[in-house]
């Protein structure tokens, strides 16, 4: 299985990214070969739309669960739609969040905002 996560370095010792759609890259951890590969989010910088792009990178990963600290309505769409499941990291690197999530420590999210449409993040 793989997993995804939004972080700031290309690094699993990398923090969470706040932000889903503007996040600088993407760790996708596979389960299975227990191996760390980086996406380059090259939505960060779209004018609008970049949550929607990126989790359409996540869904296109063939990424089946995401881990994340917030996302907007329209990306979690994308995602739900595309049988991802969403849950909410805590304050931690990503391989952390990966370690909790293991272990069925982390919350499915629920608290979906609507979104920085026309803020750029």
């Amino acid at each position: 299985m793989l997993i995804a996560i939004p972080v700031n370095e290309e690094t699993e010792k990398s923090d969470v990214c706040v932000s889903f759609g503007r996040a600088p890259f993407y760790m996708i951890y596979d389960t299975e070969k227990r191996v760390y590969e980086y996406i380059v989010n090259t939505a960060a910088q779209a004018q609008g739309g970049a949550g929607i792009k990126a989790a359409q990178m996540i869904v296109d990963s063939k990424s089946k669960v995401v881990l994340t600290p917030r996302c907007g309505e329209n990306a979690s769409q994308v995602l739900v739609n595309a049988g991802v499941s969403v849950f909410k990291t805590v304050e931690g690197t990503a391989d952390e969040n990966i370690d909790f999530y293991l272990a069925g420590k982390l919350s499915s999210l629920t608290d979906i905002h609507p979104g920085f449409h026309g803020h750029g993040g």
